[in-house]
């Protein structure tokens, strides 16, 4: 979604009638803000990635959304996004994933955060 064409992505919130977007499978966190041609805006919010980050931090990330009672699609920043990062053994989860059948591939890119 990060790349996604902005109308395709607008179409598909308009099929679903939302207004908010959580996507996750680009281990990627991002906050994405698109305006509707009737100038309505719209996020799309990528929650980021435990244990398989893509964005050279090895922390796990999760969001914090705040929506206010009166946050309004007619307002660009009225809802607050906050990325939040957790410290954790990357090196155990490493080697934990070296000593199971998994690829070695996926405890090189654990430490590495890509």
């Amino acid at each position: 979604m990060e790349d996604t064409d902005e109308n395709d992505v607008l179409d598909m919130m308009q099929e679903a009638n939302a207004d908010l977007l959580f996507v996750g499978h680009s281990h990627k966190p991002y906050h994405r803000i698109l305006k509707t041609t009737d100038g309505r805006f719209k996020h799309i919010i990528n929650l980021g990635s435990v244990g398989k980050p893509k964005d050279k931090d090895q922390r796990a990330c999760y969001v914090l959304l705040t929506i206010h009672a009166n946050s309004s699609v007619w307002e660009k920043d009225s809802i607050h996004v906050e990325f939040r990062r957790i410290e954790y053994d990357v090196e155990t989860a490493a080697k934990a994933i070296e000593s199971s059948p998994l690829p070695n591939e996926f405890a090189k890119a654990l430490r590495l955060a890509k």
